[in-house]
């Protein structure tokens, strides 16, 4: 029994064969094709959509975006790579109708159109809801950390800044206590003379980069500074504090494909949960949204904005309590009773209102207690306080108080959030191995997102309806 044999590299063809004949009715290249050319590329805010009467003819933008939604589709996101695969690859040659734009055309067309990437990802939300793939109803919010073009070792806060200048000073200080100990004994030392005044020269060149670093940081106010990506920051819950920027996302429960995106430089997520659910809801135009989110996003004026913007929020409550990390009775021990407007302690005693203040941007707070503590019998589980325990509640709590009662009576959906916004997040990352970014600035980042997101979104509508189905709604 012989192998499959191939064709002989020598074999005439009579009649050529047509390149669209390697390409299926179902590639993805078909639709990537046909979606760009339904695109309005100016108003989308794409440089040179309309081509000079003089001049070198420049490459169209539809052909060079079509190059990236494929490259990022197949987890192609380089210049070189790029256009090197349009030179073997017959899905591109297809594609580009074998125009081989260079590397650095390639990776101009990214950077010059950072911004018009969004539209583009928009654009194919609005058609996957018009396909009835995005119900609008609930979605979830998350976040998460990619790396940064900035190493650990190039990110600095006024700690690290301090620490280094510490350093380098006992450097000095070792350095100079070895010259003088040299001369004294009429030793030879480890280095010379030459070679440790050349040392600690370097140090002090150091020392002044360093103490420049610092006062930047102080005139500007930032708590970190990056020398390469002068946007990224370190930040917490990545290893090591990788430098890194914080990626958000609101996906829609249906089909789990992405119906909004930002990329922000800031490492904690409770500002961005209005921020998210709100353009969401404008975008889909929904007049009422269900938006699912984890404790990170808990924020009281978030809940606030929400409830006030027509957005049920279902966010779980850290418990961040003093008293609670303590092993004392947290805040959620006690009951506020809102016809009497006071609070009821888990030994039944009656905190009554005391007085209200301003606090923290002005915000106002109504502070309720009572003197039955003095002679409670399990006081020492409540409060370290000699005389009595103080609760604090913020004028707009009621609020707060729905949302943990709407959470506790839904613990299905809570469940569902990292089914819905964990997946997608999986997929770029190790899948579409798209853990880090390329470019450098906030603006280039979340133009690569807005690629990567699209890319996602394409690639699981293909799952659900196939290339023909998106075929037949662009036409």
């Amino acid at each position: 029994m012989s192998y499959v044999e191939g064709e002989s590299r020598e074999q005439r063809v009579l009649f050529p064969e047509m390149l669209d004949d390697y390409i299926s009715e179902e590639n993805v290249v078909r639709f990537i094709d046909a979606f760009v050319d339904g695109l309005e590329m100016e108003d989308l805010g794409f440089d040179r959509t309309a081509p000079k009467e003089t001049g070198r003819p420049p490459y169209d933008p539809r052909d060079l975006l079509k190059l990236y939604i494929y490259g990022y589709v197949n987890r192609i996101r380089t210049g070189r790579t790029l256009e090197r695969e349009c030179q073997r690859n017959v899905e591109l040659m297809w594609l580009m109708r074998k125009l081989r734009p260079d590397f650095k055309t390639i990776a101009d067309f990214r950077k010059d159109n950072r911004k018009a990437f969004r539209g583009v990802f928009r654009q194919f939300v609005l058609l996957c809801k018009g396909l009835g793939l995005v119900a609008g109803e609930l979605v979830a919010v998350g976040g998460s950390k990619f790396t940064a073009v900035n190493s650990g070792q190039r990110n600095f806060s006024q700690k690290k800044l301090e620490k280094r200048l510490k350093e380098i000073d006992q450097k000095v200080e070792r350095y100079l206590d070895e010259m003088e100990r040299a001369d004294k004994e009429d030793k030879q030392a480890e280095m010379s003379a030459a070679e440790l005044k050349e040392k600690i020269e370097k140090l002090k060149e150091r020392k002044g980069r360093y103490e420049e670093l610092l006062k930047e940081l102080k005139v500007s106010g930032e708590r970190q500074v990056s020398l390469t990506d002068s946007d990224s920051r370190a930040m917490a819950l990545t290893p090591k504090g990788e430098v890194s920027y914080n990626v958000q996302s609101v996906v829609d429960q249906k089909h789990h494909l992405i119906v909004q995106q930002d990329v922000t430089n800031e490492g904690l997520d409770n500002h961005q949960l209005f921020l998210m659910a709100q353009s969401t809801k404008q975008f889909l135009g929904q007049t009422q949204l269900q938006v699912v989110a984890d404790m990170g996003y808990y924020s009281h004026e978030a809940l606030k904005q929400c409830e006030e913007a027509g957005i049920t929020a279902y966010v779980s409550k850290p418990l961040v309590s003093k008293n609670t990390s303590q092993g004392l009775f947290g805040k959620e021990k006690f009951t506020y009773q809102s016809e009497d407007d006071c609070y009821r302690c888990p030994a039944g005693e009656r905190l009554t209102f005391h007085f209200e203040s301003k606090e923290r941007k002005h915000k106002k707070f109504r502070y309720y207690w009572t003197t039955a503590c003095l002679g409670c019998a399990i006081k020492t589980q409540c409060t370290i306080n000699k005389k009595f325990r103080r609760i604090k509640r913020w004028e707009h709590e009621a609020i707060v108080e729905r949302v943990e009662r709407r959470v506790r009576a839904n613990r299905p959906i809570m469940k569902l959030r990292q089914q819905i916004v964990e997946h997608p997040f999986g997929t770029i990352k190790f899948w579409n191995d798209q853990r880090h970014f390329l470019m450098k600035g906030l603006e280039k980042v979340k133009a690569e997102f807005s690629l990567s997101t699209l890319a996602y979104d394409i690639k699981r509508a293909m799952n659900v309806l196939g290339v023909r189905a998106l075929l037949a709604a662009l036409a």
